[in-house]
């Protein structure tokens, strides 16, 4: 991609992503996202009624009466999207490929997180950590994330979710709010790790998938690659038993999923790459 495509795409991804942020999900943004907690803002005689594991004992002793700490909600929030770029994201075969859409949604929640003056970073992980960009707030952050989401090349193709999700509740010492944004393609031993970080976070998991994902066309014999470990083999699609077996596959994957995300109390959604993800995000926020 040269840098003239770059930038035509940037400004396409910035245009979409913004007004889909200020139209649709501003009002999901402000009612459903939460700040980080309480926090002190003055304290006050104490009044009767008031709790008294609120009562400032320094403040008390040096003026001789009572007084209480006044709490308010602490509004900045910390968005971390964690993006999975292995090799199975450079697939699609209807309208864009599974990296595009996760692109746009990583770039519409960002211009949701800085239209709330809200801090945005972003992780992106293979089978390691490729790379990480630290949470920070305004428009110029946003494009150099954007740009990074178009351009960005791993140096690895494999994947490991759970070894992404550790780094990142190591790294994300403060609670956050964060997007797991996968094609989810290899959930094994990632239960533990997302147990951990769903505790200590705000999780929600995007999961962006291909319709041939889930279901094998029937066009007689191929030759497939696997995107991530590169082996390849011939598949006699035509095989109607080769077909159900694939399907079969894809639908134990995904009740593996679905109990997943109950069992470690992570919001999740399942967003197809020939389908509008609008509705489906909207959807997680009205979990929350």
């Amino acid at each position: 991609m040269t840098t003239e495509e770059l930038l035509h795409k940037v400004r396409a991804i910035e245009i979409k992503a913004r007004g889909l942020s200020r139209n649709i999900f501003a009002g999901e943004y402000h009612s459903q996202f939460k700040g980080r907690g309480m926090a002190f803002s003055e304290v006050r005689e104490y009044q009767p009624g008031d709790d008294v594991r609120t009562i400032d004992w320094n403040v008390t002793a040096r003026l001789n009466k009572p007084y209480v700490k006044i709490f308010e909600e602490e509004r900045e929030l910390t968005v971390m999207l964690l993006v999975d770029v292995s090799g199975s994201r450079n697939f699609g075969t209807i309208s864009q490929l599974k990296r595009d859409m996760m692109a746009e949604i990583a770039a519409t929640l960002a211009f949701s997180t800085i239209a709330n003056n809200d801090k945005v970073g972003v992780l992106f992980f293979s089978d390691k950590i490729e790379k990480f960009i630290p949470a920070k707030k305004g428009k110029g952050h946003v494009l150099r994330i954007i740009r990074e989401l178009l351009s960005f090349e791993p140096t690895s193709t494999g994947t490991d979710i759970g070894a992404a999700l550790q780094y990142f509740t190591n790294a994300q010492k403060r609670r956050s709010t964060a997007f797991l944004i996968s094609d989810c393609m290899d959930p094994k031993d990632i239960e533990q790790p997302l147990m951990i970080a769903s505790h200590r976070h705000d999780l929600s998991a995007i999961q962006v998938y291909d319709r041939r994902d889930a279901q094998m066309p029937d066009v007689g014999l191929i030759k497939l690659k696997d995107a991530e470990t590169g082996a390849r083999i011939w598949v006699d699609t035509a095989s109607e038993k080769v077909r159900e077996s694939y399907a079969t596959a894809w639908q134990q994957q995904q009740e593996y999923l679905a109990t997943l995300w109950t069992k470690t109390a992570t919001r999740a959604i399942a967003v197809r790459t020939d389908q509008d993800y609008v509705q489906q995000l909207k959807a997680l926020f009205e979990q929350r």
